[in-house]
């Protein structure tokens, strides 16, 4: 979205002065009351439609040529080959039946203002009566345009309705109180539907199988049966008695090993990479080592780069990696389901028998199910089952292939990857262009061409890997049996299945933990929300920019921010800045509209769901959980986590892992519960079994944990520079490391 280009502006400034400006007033600053996008307050149900078929009632409806066009010179054209993003982010919007549950509110004026003098008092969100809701932080104001920005402090609630408030208080550039539509603009908004696609999925899923809504059923599963996990392939059963598997090393290669299929052609020179797979769990604390899979139904369109968008020139309409949405009232229909890898370490029967509690574990971005063997080693040796699935878009190709030695003999068998080539590079990564979202294609001439779902980045791949873990978790509750143990009887107490997941996999977990009322009980590492704010911010500020730079047009603007642009974007507690950049007016308008679009599949949305305005599902249960952020995290800044946790009012059940205070200040943190090189790993694991075990968050490190945070202020910063400016993230050890700065008074 380029909305804010200074031509496309300057001109709506022009029109807009002229036919709402009387002459005599001509000098005097005022808020804009134009008909079109960029010439009135926003967000404002001025740009709605009424919809039956959504939950608001409304739609959103930009008009294309009007609210969205792009300009050669001082003319009107539809987007063309150079700018056909800025339309393709329109129409994404206007399929929403709402504004962002965190909006970033925009005020057009004739002229310069004072920015110091905007507060609380004079720019603020209420209710529809009036009453104060919330302030606007985050504040930025463009010389270019005339507009002053700002990012609603609160999470507002979905389908409801607030205000707007502009009052004369705000000072022009001279010091005069501004025209503000008679004293005080006062603008209506409704906030969108945003958690309801995956509780509507989820209550499919829970339907019985003879109606004809239930999931399974439309996904093609034979029969309830269909449901349960299996650990056999080819008649065989992939379950190995943990002390016979041979450590894992690298030179050579014995143990665990995975192979992983990284061309699309398989036949191809160096289409398969074969490696260790690294296992932290002692020899004697678990009992078996099982591979097997299980079926999901699935929402995702991801098949081969044949089926791209047709707008590519190929293929059905559906870009590929896309949950298609559809109206808020309705559920989505699943394309059919997918076979998914699982791997899962049990405890000794012999020292703790059977029923188990069952903790299923979420990965990470660019990780797999193999992390299990890092991050459960204490899990079963206090009897809990612990089983993990890829997420979506993960393990490299469907050909992959595990390898495990068991009392020397070598047995081979699926590792079910879930990456595709999307995109049509000819290889198949672990995540990002390979499954997770929409993609683009590299068309003629080996130049990539961005996705037409350029606000969907990672928000479909997250439901549909929430989707996954509630058909795992319903696979748990349906009866676990491996071949071996047991006896054939069933292995899990279907009233503990718990969760807990590292950063992406805290990310979804907490989307899971908000939306599924299976899951009684979880632990959520090091997650934050939203993804645009985390890439921005974070060391995937480099693949951020590699779509910036495919978008059309290309919005990479320069220095001094780092890897290539500069969005001129104060943090929550930061004072407020005038835009210096071209182009960072531009950018923040992008997030903000991303941000707007992906929190169907963001964990901020879900947050409040888990306890402040729980589903009715567990009102009179309530769920137990908790979360670890890390100081100075550098891969989910500590901005983010912020954000999700001020969501869901969550911080007393937040423990903050101080790697500042430890031997390991200078290294990103973000690893921390699986990292061996890191202090506090085995403290965070101990106390990640322990919380499962019983539900009690222990201090297991009071040198190096906070339980719970001490000063949630710590939250609002980076700990180290922001890659606005252009340096590098080196941080200090305590106490020079120090707590974060206040935030500015803004009443």
């Amino acid at each position: 979205m380029t909305r804010v280009r200074a031509g496309l502006l300057v001109m709506c400034v022009a029109l807009s002065a002229a036919t709402v400006l009387p002459a005599a007033a001509a000098s005097r600053i005022a808020v804009k009351r134009g008909a079109n996008y960029g010439s009135r307050i926003f967000p404002s149900n001025h740009f709605t439609v009424r919809d039956p078929r959504q939950v608001t009632g409304l739609r959103v409806h930009f008009r294309k040529g009007l609210d969205y066009p792009s300009y050669k010179g001082r003319v009107r054209r539809a987007c063309g080959a150079s700018d056909y993003s800025i339309c393709d982010a329109f129409a994404e919007l206007n399929k929403l039946d709402g504004f962002d549950l965190q909006p970033r509110v925009t005020v057009p004026f004739t002229g310069g203002i004072r920015l110091s003098s905007v507060n609380d008092t004079n720019f603020f969100i209420s209710t529809r009566s009036g009453k104060f809701v919330s302030g606007l932080r985050q504040l930025t104001f463009d010389p270019a345009t005339h507009t002053l920005a700002g990012i609603s402090d609160k999470f507002l609630r979905e389908d409801t309705r607030y205000r707007i408030h502009v009052t004369r208080g705000i000072l022009d550039s001279h010091g005069k109180h501004v025209k503000a539509c008679g004293g005080s603009c006062a603008v209506t908004f409704t906030t969108r539907t945003a958690s309801g696609e995956l509780v509507r999925i989820r209550r499919s899923m829970d339907l019985p199988l003879s109606d004809r809504r239930n999931a399974y059923r439309l996904a093609g599963f034979p029969n309830t049966a269909g449901r349960k996990l299996t650990f056999t392939q080819n008649g065989k059963a992939d379950v190995f008695l943990a002390s016979s598997v041979a450590p894992s090393l690298v030179d050579p290669l014995n143990g665990m090993i995975r192979n992983d299929q990284v061309k699309a052609n398989p036949k191809a020179p160096a289409a398969f990479s074969a490696s260790a797979v690294p296992n932290l769990i002692p020899t004697g604390a678990a009992g078996y080592f099982a591979f097997g899979s299980f079926l999901s139904p699935r929402y995702q369109f991801a098949s081969s780069s044949a089926h791209q968008d047709q707008r590519y020139g190929v293929g059905k309409g559906h870009t590929d990696g896309e949950i298609p949405p559809v109206p808020t009232k309705r559920t989505a229909r699943p394309f059919g389901a997918d076979r998914l890898g699982v791997i899962a370490v049990t405890p000794d029967p012999n020292v703790h028998p059977p029923p188990w509690p069952a903790a299923v574990y979420g990965p990470g971005f660019t990780r797999s199910d193999y992390d299990i063997f890092v991050s459960a080693d204490y899990n079963a040796s206090m009897g809990i089952v612990t089983i993990a699935t890829d997420p979506a878009g993960h393990g490299y190709g469907s050909k992959s292939t595990t390898s495990v030695t068991s009392n020397g003999v070598k047995t081979t068998f699926k590792s079910y990857g879930r990456g595709r080539d999307l995109d049509g590079d000819g290889t198949i990564g672990d995540g990002l262009n390979d499954g997770v979202g929409p993609t683009g294609h590299f068309g003629q001439g080996k130049s990539e061409l961005p996705s037409h779902k350029p606000i969907d980045g990672l928000q479909s791949g997250l439901v549909q890997t929430v989707v996954d873990n509630m058909a795992l978790g319903r696979s748990l509750k349906a009866g676990l049996t491996i071949p071996g143990i047991g006896g054939g009887k069933n292995l899990v107490d279907p009233k503990r299945i718990m969760y807990y997941g590292i950063s992406f996999g805290g990310i979804y977990g907490t989307m899971l933990m908000g939306t599924d009322p299976l899951f009684h009980r979880g632990l959520m590492n090091v997650p934050g929300g939203p993804i645009v704010d985390i890439a921005r911010l974070s060391s995937f500020r480099g693949d951020l920019a590699n779509t910036l730079a495919r978008s059309r047009p290309n919005l990479l603007n320069g220095g001094p921010g780092r890897d290539g642009f500069t969005e001129d974007l104060p943090l929550r507690n930061d004072p407020s800045e005038v835009i210096k950049h071209p182009g960072a007016a531009a950018l923040q308008e992008l997030f903000g509209a991303s941000n707007w679009y992906e929190r169907t599949g963001s964990p901020e949305t879900f947050a409040p769901r888990i306890r402040l305005r729980p589903d009715p599902a567990w009102a009179k249960h309530p769920k137990d959980a908790a979360f670890q952020t890390a100081y100075a995290d550098g891969t989910v800044p500590n901005p983010t986590a912020g954000t999700l946790y001020r969501a869901g009012q969550l911080f007393d059940r937040v423990v903050y892992y101080r790697n500042d205070k430890t031997p390991t200040y200078a290294s990103d943190p973000h690893g921390w519960l699986a990292d061996p090189t890191l202090f506090g790993r085995s403290s965070g694991q101990q106390q990640l079994a322990d919380f499962l075990s019983t539900g009690q968050l222990l201090n297991t490190n009071p040198d190096y944990l906070e339980v719970p945070i001490a000063n949630p202020n710590n939250l609002e910063c980076l700990h180290y520079a922001d890659p606005q400016t252009g340096q590098a993230a080196v941080r200090q050890p305590f106490p020079a490391s120090g707590d974060c700065a206040p935030a500015p008074k803004h009443r």
